[in-house]
């Protein structure tokens, strides 16, 4: 017999603790509501932004995309991102160094220009 109250003695605190944690829950709910719900984006819209023109590594970095239950796995898009990135600003680098080397290209066949003009005619 002593089992037998041991076995109701549990289901009477459990049924307290589900009743307690029922209580708490609406309460919860009664005071916080569900949130603010978003209305859904347009159809072929998306919250990822690019700047129109002069992408940067870190604006590849800052791109976020919407996640959806079967989705891509977002390590691998992570990553492809980074790589992406790294390659934009390698390549911006890379421009830099060609443009300032032409700069100097340009300046010195002037200079060579003017050095001829500059020369008496035999």
């Amino acid at each position: 017999m002593p089992r037998l109250t041991t076995v109701a003695s549990a289901l009477i605190y459990l049924f307290a603790v589900l009743a307690v944690a029922a209580v708490v829950y609406l309460l919860a709910t009664l005071v916080f509501g569900r949130g603010e719900e978003l209305s859904p984006l347009p159809p072929g819209s998306t919250p990822t932004r690019l700047p129109p023109a002069d992408i940067e590594g870190a604006d590849v970095r800052a791109l976020r995309f919407q996640q959806v239950l079967r989705g891509y796995k977002a390590s691998e898009v992570d990553w492809a991102l980074e790589r992406l990135a790294g390659e934009i600003d390698e390549l911006h680098g890379r421009i830099a160094v060609l443009e300032r080397q032409l700069d100097v290209a340009g300046e010195q066949l002037q200079e060579s220009r003017a050095a001829r003009a500059d020369e008496p005619e035999d």
